[in-house]
């Protein structure tokens, strides 16, 4: 299933059972968008990920940076990250996704994408860390991409392309029951900056 750029209905779900994805399309205008765009690219702490793949130490190309409330620890692919303070700009989107969707957030992973040779494999976000069956709302700016989800067990496929300055949200048991991906291609060659505004349960 292949969703084309038309105007989205915010409280359509997107996934055809177990689990609920909502696509906002554009919640910013092109001016603010490319302003919050050029921002973070200069201005967010960036840094090459790191992951422990079958017990090798792995450095992506993929950049990301971790902001929250507090110095909260996150811990995903076993290596940890501590939380940076928000930034005023990622302040004022957490506000505006909160107005948009209801949800409170206290918590943001932050990643870039240099070129559509970098995108991110199967997965779910289940990190112990995470508020079970949070929502997680995420951002998109720049360069327009593919985003796909997959049933861990009927191995259907959902697919859309996010917007520039717009959002997406995941939600209930989304996370337990499918995975998802940005696919990697050679036709783009400008970057995106994705924001995945999260709950972190406090120990």
């Amino acid at each position: 299933m292949k969703l084309f750029d038309i105007e989205f209905d915010s409280n359509a779900n997107l996934l055809p059972k177990e689990g609920t994805v909502n696509y906002y399309g554009k919640v910013l205008s092109q001016h603010e968008a490319d302003h919050y765009y050029q921002t973070l690219l200069h201005n967010i702490e960036w840094k090459n990920d790191e992951a422990i793949i079958f017990g090798k130490k792995i450095i992506t190309k993929r950049k990301v940076a971790w902001y929250a409330e507090e110095e909260f620890p996150y811990t995903y692919s076993k290596v940890t990250k501590k939380a940076l303070p928000w930034t005023k700009e990622l302040l004022s989107l957490k506000k505006l996704i909160e107005h948009q969707t209801g949800e409170q957030f206290n918590s943001c992973l932050l990643n870039l994408y240099h070129s559509g040779d970098e995108g991110m494999a199967w997965h779910s976000d289940g990190e112990k860390d995470l508020k079970k069956n949070g929502a997680i709302g995420s951002l998109s700016f720049g360069a327009e991409r593919k985003f796909a989800f997959k049933h861990k067990e009927s191995k259907e496929k959902v697919e859309l392309y996010l917007e520039h300055g717009s959002l997406l949200v995941m939600k209930d048991e989304t996370q337990t029951n499918w995975l998802h991906r940005l696919p990697p291609t050679k036709t783009i060659n400008t970057p995106r900056i994705n924001l995945t505004f999260r709950s972190i349960i406090k120990r």
